[in-house]
């Protein structure tokens, strides 16, 4: 039985070691420019040591910037690092719409704004993974890397995350977007993925109207045998949710 993020989570504490979170610009040979990423490191981050890195992804409606401005997320971690519940780690937050205007206007659901969210594998495995070891301290192993998202990132981190296997270990996914491909698709041999896979993780709120997505998923990882966690929490498809889910899925990444 999993139990909620504790009260007071994502509040602010004082007096406690605090992470940094900063934007940083990579050459996307993908998109064909230079894009932007927020980048967290941890609280006493040495360039003396290396760490793994957990990609976060946004929804349909944000930007590298969405979990910074509605998730609190540097809090969070930051408070899991004090309570020595997490594994001392990078968190990059990308653009997840790999096109060259990437914000976040206009018609979101515009085929071509679509198809930048299935680019931005690309991007991700091509461009901004290297920028990152290259720029950071970095473990540079799959079992190093984790990728998560909320809804249509959720859905990014599942199609990405379980097609480059060779690339990421941890794989999460809050409340699943319609652009998750079928579960078949995503595992059409979950034996061979079973052993590389150190977590699984599908989340949602149960008044989430999105929620047959996940349950579809889980329902045919159950059948298949392939060991995952599935968490049906209260709430919608809403930011107490993705929230919950970060503070949850990050403190048992690396371990």
């Amino acid at each position: 039985m999993i139990s909620s993020a504790p009260a007071g989570f994502d509040q602010y504490r004082d007096n406690i070691p605090r992470g940094v979170i900063e934007t940083v610009e990579y050459h996307s040979e993908t998109v064909g420019n230079v894009r932007k990423a927020m980048v967290y490191t941890p609280p006493e981050f040495s360039s003396q040591l290396t760490y793994p890195v957990l990609y976060l992804l946004h929804g349909i409606g944000g930007d590298e910037t969405e979990w910074h401005n509605y998730g609190a997320p540097q809090i969070i971690l930051d408070n899991l690092y004090n309570d020595n519940l997490l594994e001392p780690m990078i968190v990059v937050f990308p653009n997840g719409r790999a096109m060259p205007n990437d914000r976040a206007e206009g018609d979101l659901f515009e085929p071509e704004k679509i198809r930048a969210f299935e680019r931005f594998e690309s991007d991700l495995i091509h461009d901004l993974i290297p920028y990152i070891e290259s720029d950071y301290p970095t473990n540079k192993t799959r079992d190093n890397r984790a990728i998560a998202g909320l809804s249509m990132g959720g859905g990014q981190s599942l199609n990405i995350g379980l097609g480059n296997l060779d690339h990421f270990a941890w794989v999460g996914a809050f409340s699943a977007a319609p652009n998750t491909k079928a579960p078949e698709l995503l595992l059409p041999d979950p034996a061979e993925a079973s052993s590389p896979l150190s977590l699984l993780w599908l989340s949602c709120g149960d008044l989430d109207n999105l929620i047959q997505i996940s349950i579809g998923l889980h329902q045919y990882l159950e059948q298949q045998g392939l060991t995952h966690i599935w968490y049906e929490e209260s709430g919608g498809h809403d930011w107490p949710v993705w929230k919950n889910d970060l503070y949850l899925f990050s403190k048992r990444l690396f371990k």
